[in-house]
């Protein structure tokens, strides 16, 4: 039946071709011979490859493959260098063929809904141009670093997987607007996501968050959803403070940036000539009392922030959500005047 109506077709060489709900398990080789063609829809099929004769849709823009028995992407992808939106949702890929992945590099939208992924390759990288990623209800362990350098990327969709954490990395997503992260195992996120910095909807429901990252109050969000997370309450315990002992790294740290601060100084002339310990340096943290630089030796705190007030967000977050703060010393964690409190767990 599809050879046939496909040999109707292709005398008028149509721009979209509709194959959905065919009961397909073969695509006909004469789909090669659609050379003009822009749309091709294959969804809800039983299809789980496709002839040689694929490569020759060079003109191809959107190609969908949703609901069909594909374990990967197939071969016969990657020559399709106009392909720009693909739909995978619904299959059965346990792996995504990096070959494959590399070559799509017009790629704006990918689909990878409802699939059995626990990773997805570092080639995902090579996806320039790539706008949307959806990868929710697999069963995804971790994300790659190189996800992060998706530069383009505006939209990301992660539910319902198995993810404890996000990549360190994740602030490199400069065009980010919205991430969706509900359903997952995540405990806490990573503190570049403050550099997201067009980040408008952030929906980290159902995970095992306690505490928001240091600047979270930076983000731009107009929505926010975080229920179902065990996150961490105002409530006062006794604590005992115990002696303050630093370093000696963390002591020359602590100077050299202090000194740093001083145009005129020696060592902010002189430290251009050792660019490891500028690198060192750069990963400082700042503290949230004094505003005094600290390497790696601080008090971890929480700040408790109307919801509404501070990330003036449309949906209605009712009350207060714990923010992290760090401080520098027990020195300005005693000191007067400020609203940190100590964090204490179970």
């Amino acid at each position: 039946m599809a050879d046939t109506l496909l040999l109707r077709a292709l005398k008028s060489q149509p721009k979209t071709v509709n194959l959905s709900y065919k009961k397909l398990d073969r695509l006909p080789r004469i789909i090669g011979k659609f050379r003009d063609i822009h749309q091709l829809q294959l969804k809800n099929n039983n299809l789980d490859s496709l002839p040689s004769e694929f490569s020759n849709l060079v003109q191809l823009e959107s190609l969908n493959l949703g609901s069909n028995k594909f374990e990967d992407l197939p071969d016969e992808l990657k020559l399709l260098i106009s392909l720009e939106k693909l739909h995978l949702f619904n299959n059965q890929l346990v792996q995504l063929n990096a070959a494959v992945l590399s070559n799509l590099k017009n790629l704006t939208l990918l689909n990878l809904n409802h699939n059995k992924l626990k990773t997805v390759p570092r080639e995902i990288c090579r996806l320039t141009s790539l706008r949307h990623l959806s990868v929710e209800n697999n069963q995804l362990e971790v994300l790659p670093p190189e996800l992060c350098a998706l530069s383009n990327l505006e939209e990301l969709r992660l539910a319902n997987n198995k993810l404890v954490g996000l990549p360190l990395e994740l602030g490199f997503l400069v065009s980010l607007e919205r991430l969706y992260i509900q359903k997952n195992k995540i405990r806490e996120l990573p503190e570049s996501i403050s550099r997201c910095y067009r980040l408008r909807i952030l929906d980290v429901a159902a995970n095992d968050l306690r505490i928001f990252p240091t600047e979270i109050a930076d983000l731009p969000l107009k929505e926010l959803f975080c229920e179902a997370n065990p996150l961490l309450q105002h409530v006062p315990v006794h604590s005992v403070q115990e002696e303050e002992v630093l370093s000696l790294k963390e002591i020359s740290a602590r100077f050299i940036m202090k000194e740093l601060k001083d145009r005129w100084s020696y060592l902010r002339h002189a430290i251009r000539h050792y660019p490891q310990i500028k690198e060192m340096l750069s990963q400082a943290s700042r503290c949230a009392v004094c505003g005094d630089s600290f390497l790696n030796t601080w008090l971890e705190c929480v700040k408790f922030v109307d919801a509404k007030k501070v990330f003036k967000i449309r949906n209605s977050i009712q009350g207060t959500v714990p923010v992290r703060a760090l401080l520098c010393s027990y020195k300005c964690f005693n000191a007067e005047g400020h609203s940190y409190y100590g964090v204490a767990f179970p």
